[in-house]
Order: structure tokens, then C-alpha cells, then sequence
């Protein structure tokens, strides 16, 4: 038998990529995190009744500044919304229903972290908190069957007038040539 290092003798050998762990032994997240870049996991907690996962607390060190508004977006299975970014605001995430994969470039340039990718998956059953500060690249891809629902508390208010928001489409040429990462 050959070696982890020897490909299959088999159609495709040279198209095979080895499987990495997204955990460590101790069921860890493994990435570089990304400078700044917060995942607080929460919990469902069962009662007779059902679970209650907690979205957020001004007890948790995570949330800094105060929640000033709070809203609801909604993706269809297999869409993407990517790439966002905001020059003042930190959106703060969390997954109320569906299977979620979230993407983090560092593409600031005085970063300690620059380059970085962080990818987290989350659903209503691995809940948590993505918090992401202003000038990264973020977005998301629904993997899962169902709409998904993703609550949003950004620490700056929406201004309709002029919206802190930069988008720079995931399909788009450019994408592809800045952000090293595909969903």
C-alpha cells in the first residue's frame, strides 16, 4: 500500500486534493484569526419546550461598542452575498436558521494579519457570534436547503443617504484577482 504522499492508482489521481481537518483533537476551530476578527460560539440549551440560543449580551466583552439597530437578512440556498466591506461600521452576525458559510479577507495592508482568510459554518445547531470590523472583506454563501436567516447588529446606523457600505461582487474578475477564496 502506498504511502498519504503517493497518489491512487485511479482516474483523476492528479485532480485529488487531501482532506484538511477544520477542527483540531480538542474540537477546536483551526485558522490564523484574523486580526480583530471575533467567533463567540453559543449554544442551543434544550427546555421542555424547545432550545434558546442567546444572540448577544452587553455583558459579553465581544459586542464593544452598543447595538444601534438590528436587522434581518434573509439568503436563498446556494446564493451568495459577498464581497462586503465597511469602512465604520463592525457587523456583528448571527445564524437564526440555515447552514451559513462566512468568509473573512484581510486585505487591509498595515494589518498584522494581512492575507489572512478566516471561513467559519454556521447554523441554528453550531451557533455564534461572527463580529467583523471595519475594511474586511466578508461575505456568505447559504450551503444549506433552506433560506437562511442571519440577524445583523451593526455598531453604526444604516444612513440612507450614505450608506457605509462597499461591494465588490464575488463573481466579479476583480474578486477573484484580490481575495483568495472561493466559496
Amino acid at each position: 500500500m502506498g504511502s498519504m504522499r503517493d497518489p491512487p492508482n485511479v482516474v483523476g489521481a492528479k485532480e485529488l486534493v487531501a482532506k484538511q481537518s477544520a477542527v483540531n483533537a480538542q474540537g477546536q476551530i483551526k485558522r490564523s484569526p484574523i486580526h480583530d476578527v471575533i467567533f463567540r460560539p453559543t449554544r442551543p440549551v434544550p427546555h421542555e419546550d424547545g432550545h434558546v440560543a442567546e444572540v448577544s449580551r452587553a455583558s459579553w466583552p465581544e459586542i464593544g461598542e452598543p447595538i444601534v439597530q438590528v436587522h434581518l437578512t434573509t439568503t436563498l440556498p446556494g446564493r451568495h452575498r459577498a464581497w462586503g466591506l465597511h469602512q465604520q461600521s463592525t457587523d456583528r452576525l448571527f445564524v437564526v436558521s440555515g447552514l451559513v458559510k462566512f468568509a473573512v479577507y484581510d486585505g487591509r495592508l498595515d494589518s498584522p494579519s494581512y492575507g489572512c482568510v478566516n471561513e467559519v459554518t454556521v447554523s441554528e445547531k453550531n451557533p455564534g457570534l461572527l463580529i467583523v470590523p471595519p475594511n474586511l472583506y466578508h461575505g456568505w454563501k447559504n450551503i444549506g436547503v433552506s433560506e437562511a436567516i442571519i440577524i445583523n447588529m451593526p455598531s453604526v446606523m444604516y444612513n440612507y443617504e450614505a450608506p457605509d457600505a462597499l461591494d465588490l461582487p464575488w463573481d466579479s474578475e476583480a474578486a477573484e484577482r484580490i481575495i483568495p477564496y472561493r466559496f
